[in-house]
């Protein structure tokens, strides 16, 4: 009975052996940095500290659409329907400094099916939508007279992104994403933002 019970276990582990190296595992997790360079809107607004104020109707407030350079995480996962295709769930937050001293940063969560070459070194392509959620901290201006001052805010629209990238395996389950370049695609304040986001990071495949 032992001795069945060891080849059981052996003939296990070389089927699964067997099953990451031809690249048929099901399943893919992946983590890593992510770059974004979005087009992000604020307002700036006049507030006045000192004894004698003008007129605040004069300083009406300002929007402002910076490009703020943005890094921070991306995570995604995916199952295989084939060797071929797969349906993924990616998500991502992006943090930074936007205008004056005001924070930034941008969540998304998106969904859509990818398709892959399956090979050692495996190029992907994905179309992706859902969502993204932007929010700034109020801040402060010291070079722009006569605003002064940031408003906080934050916003959910929906999203899409377009890109793809491409991965090595470095171990039978282990892949080191090299590069993924995606256009991400938003709607904040009623009109299209087109920006662009990086990624690169690891994978694994069970």
């Amino acid at each position: 009975m032992e001795k069945f019970k060891v080849i059981l276990v052996a003939a296990l582990a070389i089927s699964l052996s067997a099953i990451f190296s031809h690249g048929q595992s099901k399943f893919e997790l992946y983590g890593g940095y992510s770059y974004l360079r979005p087009a992000f809107s604020q307002n700036e607004a006049f507030v006045c500290t000192g004894v004698v104020c003008p007129i605040n109707f004069l300083f009406a407030p300002a929007n402002v659409t910076t490009h703020p350079n943005l890094n921070g995480w991306e995570a995604s996962g995916a199952y295989r329907v084939s060797p071929w295709l797969g349906v993924k769930a990616d998500f991502s937050g992006d943090y930074g400094t936007a205008l004056g001293s005001s924070s930034a940063n941008v969540h998304t969560f998106l969904f859509g099916p990818e398709a892959r070459w399956p090979r050692h070194i495996s190029p992907f392509a994905h179309v992706l939508f859902g969502g993204a959620h932007a929010s700034s901290a109020a801040g402060t201006l010291s070079n722009n007279p006569p605003y002064n001052t940031v408003h906080s805010g934050s916003d959910t629209v929906f999203a899409s992104a377009f890109g793809g990238g491409i991965d090595a395996r470095v171990m039978p389950s282990v892949w080191v994403r090299l590069i993924q370049v995606d256009d991400l695609i938003t709607r904040f304040g009623s009109s299209t933002q087109n920006q662009p986001r990086i990624s690169a990071g690891l994978v694994v495949h069970f």
